[in-house]
This record gives structure tokens, C-alpha cells and sequence, in this order.
């Protein structure tokens, strides 16, 4: 009875893309009646965004999360679902408590180093100087076609993504694992019988492997496409590896989307990911994270002029028409009405977005952070807020 209820779930990504909501909510109802441990349920039903816990379900997640019978995993997901469902009914204490519950677990499960990830930092910023891109100009693929959306998650990329493949000349590939799994070929890769690593090896490589490996980036992609001339790639953490893109791919299109500190952060903090994203636990990790990416990309618009396009979740809501346009006239593109109107495309949207890309622009999340303003100070402090 429980692997059934469990496959209940498991299905739950195609059935919430077809636009099937209410086989969404069934489905993940009929897995906690058959399993009502099945803490994944709970949160399937929180992250449809648009779901309302009941008195009896709320009654219920509140009891299991104070059964010390019941694993951890299964507390996480049940946490988080009670920060939802609070956050619904506007305690925000109680909402604070449950999502703080919930990190405090999915931490103790991940491994981000945070000082790794700042020399992360520093190595890019080191090896990828302006005068190496003067040097290996127009070294790599010439293709246009890809179209790299990134930033941080849960600020905004899924909407760019939905008002470009609105466009009858893109189409959404979703977050791509490519550039990531590049980067750790690179840094495995031998050259004149030396070990260089990730990114000090892109200051030796020459103009036929640059190009071989947009070819290689291009192809891996072919998968995820049909026949549109242009496509989009909306993996978030790709920021970290902008010199790579513009070395194998000098004419790819990046668009930065970026929020207000406080609500990116808070944001992500709420979010209870599939995988991935393990900086987001934890306010400390969180803010490390942020400042590093501010300051590559700042990095990355000195030694690369002109060539990135920032773009403000706030600016896009409040002035979407003329944001809409900025966008298209970055990428080359021509006005399509149909991109104002995105909220109607029917295409599978597989990120925590899904719904809310379904509606037409609304302003009222861009300060929700306030709400829970009164439990937010080592975030603010360490943001420099």
C-alpha cells in the first residue's frame, strides 16, 4: 500500500505541467490517505502555491511533526508544508517557525562549503580577466542560438523564460545540467601532461577546442529542442560560469534576473527544492551566496561590457510592457504580442513557478519578505540590508 501511494506522487510533474490541477490535488490527497507519512505529499500540495490547508490537515501535519517515530525526511517535508499553510492564513509567526523547523533539518543533509564556494569566486574572478576574452575572441561556436536565463532561483527567471518561449521563435529547454557538467570535464582535463583545473585551464585552451566544446554544449542540448532557431537555457547557477559561456559561445544572449536582497533570499529560504540549491538552508549560507554572486556579477559586467543583460524583477512587474521589449530588443528579437500575453501559453513549466507563471503580472510578493520582517535579522545583517 505505501509503494502505491508513493507512485501517486511520483507522478505528480506531468500531471501539475498539463495544466491538471485538480488531478494534482487528487493525487497527492489519495497518497496521504493511503500513506499519511508520506511527508512528500504534504508538500507536493503546499508547492501547487495555490493550495489551502484545512483545519484537519494542519491539526495532522502539526502532530506528526512532534512524532519522534517519524524520520526526519519525511519532518522536512512536513515543515515546510506547515509554513505554507500558515503563511496562507497570514501567522506569520507560526509560518516562521515551521519553515525555520524545516531548513534547520534539510541542513544537517547538505554539504555547501561556504568557503569553497567564495574561492570558487575568487578563482573566476582571477583567470577570467578582460584580457583573456580580448584574447580568444570570437575563438568559440559562432551560433546564436542559445539564450542563457540566470540569477538566483525564485527570482524571476521562470517568467523571463515563459515571455521568451511565448515567442514564436524560441522555445524553453528548461535548467540545463550542460555548462555545469562541462565545467567538471574541464576540471578533470590534462593538458601537456599537467593537471589543470576549472578555471585556470581556460587561459591554455585554444580556438578549436573552445569551439569543440560549444559544439559539444549545442549538441548535448539537441535533445530538449525541436525546430525553433533560438532556445533558452534558465539554469540559475550558470552565473558562475559566464567566462566559460562567452569563450565557447562569444554571440550567446545572458540575461541576468536579480531581486531585492531580502525577498531573492527569503525567498529561497521558503523553498523547500527538489535537489540542488543547498546554499538556501540556512541564512548565514544564504547571504554568503548572494553577496558572491553581486559581486562576480559585477566582475563579469566589467570584463565583459555591454554584453550582459541585467534585468530587475521589480522593474519587469511594474513596468512590464517596456521590460518586455528591452528583453526582446537584447536578443535580437522582433515584438510579438503573444509575449505580453504569456500567462496563456500551455507549455510544461517544471520549476516552483509553475503556477504563478499561469496568471497575469501581479505586484503583491514584492515585499512579502516584510511579513516576517521580525525574524529576519542575521539575514539583514549579513546583507548589509
Amino acid at each position: 500500500m505505501i509503494k502505491k501511494s508513493r507512485n501517486f506522487s511520483i507522478k505528480r510533474t506531468s500531471s501539475k505541467n498539463i495544466w491538471n490541477l485538480k488531478g494534482s490535488i487528487d493525487s497527492y490527497k489519495k497518497s496521504y490517505k493511503i500513506d499519511q507519512y508520506y511527508g512528500d505529499a504534504y508538500w507536493s500540495l503546499a508547492n501547487l502555491k495555490t493550495y489551502q490547508f484545512n483545519d484537519e490537515e494542519i491539526m495532522q501535519l502539526e502532530k506528526m511533526t512532534q512524532d519522534e517515530f517519524i524520520n526526519d525526511n519525511e519532518k522536512i517535508y512536513m515543515s515546510f508544508a506547515l509554513g505554507k499553510a500558515f503563511e496562507d492564513r497570514g501567522e506569520y509567526d507560526k509560518s516562521f517557525t515551521n519553515y525555520q523547523n524545516g531548513n534547520s533539518l534539510k541542513k544537517e543533509f547538505t554539504k555547501f562549503d561556504l568557503k569553497l564556494f567564495d574561492e570558487e569566486c575568487k578563482n573566476q574572478k582571477e583567470v577570467c580577466t578582460r584580457d583573456l576574452f580580448d584574447s580568444k575572441a570570437d575563438w568559440g561556436l559562432e551560433t546564436k542560438e542559445p539564450i542563457f536565463v540566470l540569477g538566483l532561483p525564485r527570482v524571476g527567471s521562470t517568467l523571463i523564460e515563459q515571455i521568451l518561449a511565448s515567442h514564436s521563435m524560441v522555445e524553453a529547454t528548461h535548467e540545463l545540467p550542460n555548462i555545469l557538467a562541462l565545467s567538471h570535464k574541464l576540471n578533470l582535463r590534462k593538458v601537456q601532461e599537467k593537471t589543470s583545473r576549472y578555471p585556470e585551464i581556460l587561459l591554455s585552451l585554444s580556438a578549436p577546442q573552445l569551439k569543440m566544446i560549444g559544439e559539444q554544449y549545442i549538441k548535448d542540448a539537441e535533445i530538449f529542442r525541436t525546430n525553433k532557431p533560438f532556445f533558452i537555457d534558465k539554469m540559475p547557477n550558470n552565473f558562475r560560469h559566464i567566462g566559460l559561456i562567452k569563450l565557447i559561445l562569444p554571440n550567446a544572449k545572458i540575461i541576468d534576473i536579480r531581486r531585492n536582497s531580502m525577498s531573492a533570499c527569503f525567498s529561497c529560504y521558503k523553498q523547500l527544492f527538489a535537489e540542488g540549491q543547498e546554499f538556501t538552508y540556512d541564512f548565514g549560507d544564504l547571504a554568503g551566496y548572494y553577496n558572491n554572486y553581486v559581486e562576480l556579477m559585477e566582475h563579469w559586467n566589467k570584463v565583459l561590457p555591454n554584453q550582459i543583460l541585467s534585468i530587475k524583477y521589480e522593474d519587469l512587474v511594474n513596468d512590464f510592457e517596456n521590460s518586455v521589449n528591452k528583453i526582446l530588443n537584447y536578443c535580437n528579437l522582433d515584438f510579438e504580442d503573444e509575449c505580453l500575453s504569456f500567462y496563456k501559453n500551455k507549455r510544461s513549466v517544471r520549476t516552483p513557478s509553475s503556477e504563478q507563471v499561469r496568471q497575469p503580472i501581479y505586484k503583491k510578493g514584492l515585499d512579502y519578505w516584510k511579513n516576517y520582517d521580525a525574524y529576519l535579522g542575521d539575514l539583514k545583517r549579513d546583507l548589509k540590508y
